[in-house]
């Protein structure tokens, strides 16, 4: 005897990843009948497990039931509601949601920028920073496109904890990739961007240097505890005028800067302290300090220093962010 569906989507909450498996293979073959049923499992609070086999069943189906999640939507149930437009969004994209969603949305954007100070970033990760006044150039240089307004708590998600490239194919019929990148609102004139797959696949340090033809200065910092790895890389006119990398080959390029002088203590110094004399040797080694000095390090940035809000914006003008799927918070 077929066991019913509501047997079914309990199973998805089995102990046993075999028995999760088994119920979410039935559930396909029950198709949009199954969809109800399957909903309250995207809610928050729910198991990762039991969610990933959630929003397996919906990739899985996601032709057939589109039309029923949009029913749902505008019909109810209430409580499904918000778990239909979670899966709306994961299977397709903000693309895939109607007008009314999409406005919706955008007003609940404009309404947490009025209470979003202070705001703040990620500090063990990778980043460009550039002025903040030269915001235009930065964009031009990195080729960005469809910036679009958003809560800084949206652009780290997106951009660093969510999918943040995308393959596709273009006009043309070639396979392309697009990424998409945070740009932060203005701290002490600076402005961050954040995109870890932006600044992997392309390069932070030759971004800093693209950026820095246009912009006049860039800085690239990357800190990675689990390596124990540091890299700072400074910008000016296209060109690198001081750069460390933990595991870089050479580890040092060009001459030590103005703030470096502080902490390179001589031996011959009575009152140097051994330790700071080996470590910074040939100049500072650690990003943060690098950052403070030069431009602002990341993390709870102060209220009074933080201007305007920040935006997100992909590489490909075929790509918008309405196309990258996934869930990102508010």
């Amino acid at each position: 005897m077929s066991k019913s569906i509501d047997e079914l989507t309990q199973e998805l909450a089995s102990p046993d990843s075999a028995t999760r498996t088994a119920a979410e293979d039935a559930l396909v073959a029950h198709g949009v009948q199954a969809v109800d049923h399957v909903l309250p499992f995207l809610s928050e609070g729910q198991s990762a497990e039991v969610t990933l086999h959630a929003k397996a069943f919906l990739h899985r189906v996601r032709e057939a039931v589109l039309p029923r999640l949009h029913d749902v939507r505008r019909n109810g149930p209430a409580d499904l509601r918000r778990p239909a437009l979670r899966a709306l969004v994961d299977i397709g994209g903000e693309e895939f949601l109607d007008m009314e969603d999409r406005h919706a949305i955008q007003r609940l954007v404009q309404i947490k920028l009025l209470d979003e100070l202070p705001v703040s970033l990620p500090m063990e990760t990778r980043w460009l920073a550039f002025p903040a006044d030269r915001l235009d150039a930065a964009v031009s240089a990195l080729g960005l496109h469809d910036l679009r307004t958003v809560t800084t708590i949206t652009g780290v998600a997106a951009a660093t904890v969510a999918r943040d490239s995308m393959d596709f194919e273009s006009s043309a019929g070639s396979e392309s990739i697009a990424y998409r990148v945070f740009i932060t609102p203005e701290f002490s004139g600076w402005r961050f961007l954040f995109g870890n797959a932006f600044l992997d696949e392309l390069g932070g340090t030759n971004l800093a240097d693209k950026v820095s033809e246009q912009a006049g200065e860039a800085h690239f910092y990357a800190i990675d505890t689990y390596h124990n790895s540091q890299l700072w890389w400074i910008s000016r006119d296209g060109h690198v005028v001081r750069g460390h990398s933990t595991y870089g080959e050479p580890e040092w390029v060009g001459d030590p800067l103005p703030f470096e002088l502080e902490y390179m203590q001589g031996e011959d110094d009575p009152f140097a302290d051994p330790y700071f004399v080996e470590k910074y040797a040939e100049g500072v080694t650690d990003a943060d300090m690098a950052a403070d000095a030069l431009s602002v390090m990341p993390g709870p940035m102060p209220e009074p220093t933080t201007y305007g809000h920040g935006w997100l914006a992909t590489t490909s003008t075929e790509a918008p962010n309405s196309r990258f799927k996934g869930v990102l918070p508010i």
